[in-house]
């Protein structure tokens, strides 16, 4: 699920926001570098923000959840209903204040995949795919090996790949139809996540 919100998020900003990515920064920092050596300042700055955002977002979950492993109690919920707050929010401001939209985008971004870094002990990235597929194409190697094929790390990376794409296209056909409104979506998704968590955190109280 957090994949597929990751698909619909990164649409708004490549089809809408300056065809600018906000769920990665490799791109970003690429474009940084060249901006900076043509003399740019002005779209420089606009990059270094994305990824300011983004380093923001990141910073904020991992003051929140703590911890490098997963472990219920840990406040989760928090972290998915701040994000719901910045992508709802993300939606006029988008409208009116492109910049605005877009660092709050990949802020909300930076909150996720800190998470589930977090959470995974570093194996899952739910907001780009270049782990993903390289988890894959060493278990197929492995395969064509003979070896030992890690099932489940293979699953999972196929599961992740599979939610982003499908995030992606059903983002782009809302985003014809909505523009950036289709961001409601993806809001509501981690919002009633992150209330599901926080409602079971109350019934079932846990240690941090």
């Amino acid at each position: 699920m957090l994949a597929c919100v990751a698909g619909m998020v990164n649409v708004a900003g490549v089809l809408g926001f300056e065809h600018q990515a906000l769920t990665h920064l490799t791109g970003t920092a690429t474009l940084l570098g060249a901006a900076a050596a043509a003399g740019r300042p002005l779209a420089a700055l606009q990059l270094f923000g994305v990824i300011a955002a983004y380093l923001a977002g990141a910073m904020l979950s991992g003051a929140i959840v703590q911890g490098r492993s997963l472990r219920l109690g840990r406040r989760y919920g928090v972290v998915l209903s701040i994000e719901s707050a910045l992508l709802f929010a993300a939606v006029p401001l988008f409208r009116h204040a492109p910049m605005l939209g877009g660092l709050t985008g990949a802020m909300a971004m930076g909150l996720q995949n800190a998470m589930a870094t977090t959470f995974s002990g570093s194996v899952l990235r739910t907001t780009h795919l270049t782990g993903m597929f390289t988890d894959l194409g060493i278990g197929l190697g492995h395969a064509l090996r003979g070896q030992d094929v890690p099932r489940r790390r293979i699953l999972l990376s196929a599961l992740v790949i599979c939610g982003f794409l499908a995030g992606a296209a059903l983002g782009a056909a809302l985003y014809r139809q909505w523009g950036y409104r289709m961001l409601y979506l993806p809001a509501a998704l981690t919002g009633a996540a992150g209330s599901g968590y926080a409602l079971y955190r109350q019934l079932r109280p846990f240690s941090d």
